[in-house]
């Protein structure tokens, strides 16, 4: 028998593992171990008392809190926006689609600078709801607010594919069994939905966590009130504190990937559900 040699366009497995490994290496791997190194210069007692200072945990709870709101939030109008977009003919839909990717372009400083300006007590969205009690610039509002913005393309676009190859047959099948709008929903689509929908809460959440530069025009930058975690890092730079950076870094990196990890193990749980 002739062995027929198979050409693969990708070379072999060996190969590209050895590349991939490599390339996660240069890019991920050494720079966040170089992270860690610099951290364990400090002792101990160096570190718990820059991490647990009342300012730092300040910091974590906004950062955290805030990132978490807004991903909730882009999650729900995420998941409506996707929806109207695939389900619906409307007019001027490739503009609303192509909106929906201008955070993406649009540089984060633009960003925050157009937020803070549009939500201000002058701007024109700011000066009609400061009025009624709401202030949105320079608050701990305001921070969620830039979140959101820079987080909802992440939920629409990992939802919206899956929503396009969703059968529309299970729907009209499911309402010819009976099954009413609300049942239809929580029953065929959402199941199908779930783990996309997760991925991109979990991209929107870690956008949220590490964004700076649409964040701090609008947040007030006040200690203890609206100082976000990455701001603070960029302190203790400026004033050559770099084994203290990398401790707020450091905690930061292991709270994000705990959290990330958290959310992967329920998308592959929702996932396994799923198929079954």
């Amino acid at each position: 028998m002739v062995n027929i040699k198979q050409h693969r366009v990708l070379p072999g497995f060996g190969l590209a593992m050895g590349f991939t490994l490599l390339y996660l290496s240069l890019i991920v791997l050494i720079p966040l171990s170089s992270l860690l190194f610099k951290t364990a210069s400090l002792s101990w007692a160096d570190f718990w008392g820059t991490v647990a200072s009342p300012r730092v945990l300040a910091s974590f709870r906004l950062t955290f809190g805030a990132a978490l709101v807004a991903a909730l939030v882009n999650s729900v109008f995420g998941l409506l926006v996707a929806w109207v977009l695939v389900r619906y003919k409307i007019p001027g839909k490739r503009l609303i689609d192509a909106l929906v990717d201008l955070p993406f372009a649009l540089p984060t400083a633009v960003a925050g600078i157009t937020l803070a300006g549009l939500y201000s007590s002058n701007g024109w969205i700011g000066r009609f709801i400061e009025p009624l009690g709401i202030k949105i610039a320079y608050t701990p509002l305001g921070i969620m607010v830039a979140m959101t913005f820079i987080g909802l393309p992440f939920v629409v676009r990992t939802v919206q594919p899956v929503l396009e190859d969703l059968e529309k047959e299970l729907e009209e099948a499911a309402a010819c069994l009976g099954a009413n709008r609300r049942q239809t929903f929580m029953r065929i689509i959402l199941p199908a939905v779930i783990p996309a929908l997760l991925t991109g809460f979990s991209l929107a959440f870690a956008r949220g966590i590490g964004e700076y530069g649409s964040v701090i025009f609008i947040a007030g930058n006040m200690p203890m009130v609206s100082e976000i975690t990455p701001l603070l890092i960029i302190t203790k730079l400026e004033q050559y504190d770099y084994a203290g950076a990398t401790a707020i870094a450091t905690v930061m990196l292991l709270f994000s990937f705990l959290i990330l990890l958290s959310i992967n193990l329920i998308q592959w749980r929702a996932r396994r559900h799923a198929e079954r």
